[in-house]
C-alpha cells in the first residue's frame, strides 16, 4: 500500500494512528514529531530512505503520514487534508486537551478507510486534481530527514510488507486456480467435441456400409 502509516498528534502526544504494515515507522514518526513546531500552521515533507514523511500542522494538531517515495506528494497531502477535515468534524477542539490515544479506537478506523481509498482507488487522484481547495504541493518544501535528526537520533526505517505480499500472493493463487479451472473445462469440452465428431463419422460409415439409414443390409446378415 503506497500510504503505509498515518498519525494524528498534538505535539508528541499521539491521539490516533494506523499502519497497514508492520515496521518501526511509528518510532521514527515520534522522533519527527519531536522536531515539528506546533505553531504556526505549516506543511513539509521529509525524505527518509525510500519513503517520505509528509505532514501538515493546523491549529496545533499535526497530521502526518508515511508513503512510498514513488507515490509522489499530491495524493498523500490530499489524504492528510481529508483526515484533518474528518478529525475536525468529529472532535472539534477536543484534540487540544485529549489524552494520548484517547481517540484511537474510533478514528483509526476512519484513517484505515481513507488510507485504503487514497492508496488504491485511481479516482482519488483524479478527484484531487479538480479540488481547488487543496493547495499546490509544489510549494511544499521537501528536505532530507538528516536536516532535523541528529546522527544519534536517526533510526533505520524497517517496513515489513509481508502482509501486503501475502494478499498479493493470495490474489495470484486465486487467479491461477481460476485459470487452471477454465483451461480444464476448455480441454474437457475439446475432448467431448472430438469424441462426438468421431462417433458421427463412425455412424455415417456404418450407415453407408449397411445400405442406408434403415441399416437393412446389415440386418439381413
Amino acid at each position: 500500500m503506497p500510504i503505509i502509516y498515518s498519525v494524528v498528534a498534538r505535539g508528541t502526544v499521539v491521539l490516533s494512528e494506523y499502519s497497514s504494515a508492520a515496521g518501526n515507522f511509528a518510532q521514527v514518526a515520534k522522533r519527527i514529531l519531536e522536531k515539528i513546531p506546533s505553531s504556526p500552521d505549516s506543511k513539509m515533507s521529509y525524505v527518509y530512505e525510500r519513503h517520505i514523511f509528509h505532514y501538515c500542522v493546523y491549529d496545533q494538531i499535526t497530521y502526518l503520514c508515511m508513503a512510498d517515495e514513488a507515490f509522489g506528494r499530491r495524493v498523500p497531502f490530499a489524504f492528510l487534508e481529508e483526515v484533518r477535515k474528518r478529525f475536525k468534524a468529529t472532535y472539534g477542539e477536543r484534540g487540544l486537551t485529549a489524552h494520548a490515544y484517547s481517540m484511537n479506537e474510533d478514528f483509526s478506523r476512519s484513517m484505515s478507510k481513507l488510507m485504503d481509498y487514497y492508496s488504491n482507488d485511481p479516482e482519488a487522484d483524479k478527484l484531487n486534481k479538480l479540488k481547488a481547495e487543496v493547495d499546490e504541493v509544489k510549494n511544499v518544501m521537501v528536505d532530507n530527514i538528516d536536516k532535523v535528526l541528529a546522527r544519534g537520533e536517526r533510526i533505520e526505517l524497517l517496513v515489513d510488507k509481508t502482509e501486503n505480499l501475502n494478499q498479493n500472493a493470495l490474489k495470484f493463487k486465486k487467479s491461477s486456480t481460476a485459470l487452471k479451472r477454465a483451461m480444464w473445462w476448455k480441454n474437457v469440452k475439446l475432448m467431448l467435441a472430438i469424441v462426438a465428431v468421431v462417433l458421427i463419422i463412425i455412424f455415417f460409415i456404418v450407415m453407408f456400409s449397411c445400405g442406408g439409414i434403415t441399416f437393412h443390409g446389415c440386418r439381413g446378415k
